[in-house]
């Protein structure tokens, strides 16, 4: 979806443009948020991520209807997120460093981690897997992201 306020040279914009593909399609996507796998290297299955469609900075920076709607909006994708991993909780995170423009990080924390990562520990997996220290399950992923779009789809989140 191209919001009007799409910044073509912003790489979180461009996922929701479709210029940079998302790897397993879109797992959510409304008029205000898109929910995708994060791309590989996978550090963990089940690892997504919430950005707006909206080129914004950070919650600071959300229009009325965004404010709104993230509250609710984010439990419900943690709630079934939850559901459909099995985690323990889901970590989250949102730095809008990498990119300006509002992201969150939805990650899985399992019983059983690779590296017996915990906390902030958990954000080093992906770069872990970058280098081969750590192998994720690929069809794992797969099967994650189907059965999460899936319970999305039939339980969309509250307007």
């Amino acid at each position: 979806m191209k919001h009007p306020s799409n910044d073509p040279s912003c790489s979180v914009c461009k996922f929701a443009t479709g210029e940079t593909p998302i790897p397993g399609g879109p797992v959510y996507e409304d008029d205000l948020w898109l929910v995708r796998h994060t791309p590989p290297p996978y550090g963990v299955p089940g690892w997504m991520t919430l950005q707006s469609q909206r080129h914004s900075p950070g919650i600071a920076h959300f229009d009325d209807s965004e404010a709104t709607s993230f509250g609710p909006a984010l439990r419900h994708f943690e709630r079934v997120l939850e559901e459909v991993t099995g985690a323990l909780r889901i970590y989250t995170v949102s730095m809008n460093e990498s990119a300006p423009h509002f992201h969150a990080h939805l990650v899985p924390r399992y019983t059983q981690m690779p590296k017996d990562a915990r906390g902030y520990a958990v954000y080093a997996l992906q770069g872990a897997a970058g280098k081969g220290e750590i192998q994720v399950d690929e069809a794992e992923v797969t099967r994650l992201t189907n059965a999460y779009r899936a319970a999305l789809a039939s339980n969309p989140p509250p307007r």
